[in-house]
């Protein structure tokens, strides 16, 4: 018998692509799915599939027919974002897979205070519903995020206070999704908080920061309107521009401050420090030198 395939959404991506390239090492066979197959990797037992959108019904069932199990890197933020994800989950139903494996958020939740954790409360209750078997992966803030914060004059702006956040790499949560992938039926119906093992406010992280630069970077705390004024020049829509500022208003409420042990229970290993994370991957803070 034929082993499962595993189908990798957003396989050209940061997360999806290194579930891929730790699923081909583990010997799966995968069928691999991006918006440009051309940016696909190729890997030892992967399949490339036909561009496939999720919002495209269609175009997705075809791309998911004959795979076991979906894994299903969210969708990028956007007005349309829940309905491509129930799209998705559809195909899915539809071409016969039993299983997914959904990317979700942090306290993801009908009222979180980060607009775009909402979008992940309907997702996995879509799927809920949906009849499939399940595991829901709510990741914390990534570790690449932070660096992103701050503005090339070394300030970190937003209305987070003191509250902490425990940062998660993209490498740690590959592990899990990996981990949880192969595993199979001992996961059905879990959800798992996938974060760092340290909570950090935005001032620490600031430190970390300006350790790894070489120069000063700060956090400057801002209210909500001060938030909403320092990024009316980015000529964002509204949404997009709630979502920033309710990311930072999370992090004062203590959404973001769990510290779970996923990591070091599913991968094997403890998660990844920012220091570390700095260390390994100085581009990410570049324009900070």
């Amino acid at each position: 018998m034929a082993s499962p395939v595993i189908a990798v959404t957003g396989a050209s991506g940061r997360i999806g692509g290194r579930v891929a390239r730790r699923l081909a090492g583990a010997g799966a066979r995968t069928r691999l799915l991006g918006r440009d197959p051309a940016r696909l990797p190729e890997l030892p037992g992967a399949q490339r599939a036909a561009p496939a959108p999720y919002g495209d019904a269609e175009a997705m069932r075809r791309a998911l027919d004959g795979v076991d199990t979906l894994f299903l890197v969210s969708a990028h933020e956007g007005p349309d974002r829940i309905q491509e994800h129930r799209t998705a989950v559809d195909a899915a139903v539809a071409a016969g897979a039993g299983r997914v494996v959904y990317v979700s958020f942090l306290n993801a939740a009908p009222q979180a205070t980060f607009t775009f954790a909402r979008d992940h409360w309907h997702a996995e209750r879509y799927i809920e519903a949906s009849g499939l078997r399940h595991t829901f992966l709510r990741d914390g803030w990534y570790l690449a995020a932070f660096p992103a914060m701050a503005g090339a004059d070394g300030v970190i702006r937003g209305p987070a206070g003191e509250g902490r956040v425990a940062g998660v790499a993209h490498e740690d949560i590959a592990d899990v999704a990996a981990a949880v992938l192969l595993e199979g039926e001992g996961h059905d119906g879990a959800t798992y908080d996938v974060t760092g093992e340290e909570a950090l406010t935005l001032a620490e992280v600031a430190g970390e920061l300006s350790r790894a630069a070489g120069r000063t970077v700060r956090y400057r705390p801002e209210t909500r309107e001060e938030a909403y004024a320092s990024r009316a020049g980015y000529g964002a829509d509204h949404w997009e521009v709630t979502g920033w500022v309710t990311s930072y208003e999370a992090m004062a409420a203590g959404e973001m401050s769990t510290i779970a042990d996923t990591v070091r229970r599913l991968a094997g290993h403890p998660p990844m420090t920012l220091r570390a994370y700095l260390e390994a991957h100085p581009r990410a803070y570049a324009h900070l030198l």
